[in-house]
């Protein structure tokens, strides 16, 4: 099996790992003074927290995982705003040629989850949502290197 791996840069390792525990629902199995390191199996995730000076936003689109039908969507809505988590709400939008219904939270460091089903594919790129606007987004590219 391979694990899909993301890496994302934080400013606070201990908020940062009690929001992705939240929202993962599970706990890091590697915590370093600057690093924590979380593998999943549903969804097959390697996904780490590397913590730097400052975090400007997204540093990518937005992240999110697609879910098998719309009591999925409301089950993790629910669940996460129970714990206080802010969702931002979109049903039945038209987003990146799919009508979708999905909400989404937001990382201590503004790195945008979304949670989705994809209802039906639409052939217009057109857009209720977020997750397709047409705002520019700004990319740097630095050397980095990577903790797996």
């Amino acid at each position: 099996m391979m694990k899909m791996h993301v890496g994302i840069n934080v400013t606070d390792l201990n908020k940062s790992i009690e929001f992705y525990s939240k929202v993962f629902l599970s706990e890091p199995v590697k915590v370093k003074p600057d690093y924590a390191k979380f593998l999943l199996n549903d969804p097959a995730l390697n996904f780490t927290l590397n913590v730097k000076e400052a975090v400007s936003g997204n540093q990518v689109g937005h992240f999110g995982f697609q879910v098998e039908n719309q009591e999925e969507v409301l089950q993790h809505k629910g669940r996460l705003e129970k714990i206080g988590f802010f969702a931002r709400e979109e049903m039945d939008v038209t987003c990146c040629y799919a009508t979708q219904d999905k909400f989404w939270v937001t990382d201590p460091d503004g790195n945008e989850w979304e949670f989705f089903y994809t209802k039906d594919d639409v052939e217009s790129m057109k857009t209720d949502s977020a997750c397709c606007s047409s705002q520019p987004v700004e990319v740097e590219i630095k050397n980095s290197t990577c903790c797996s």
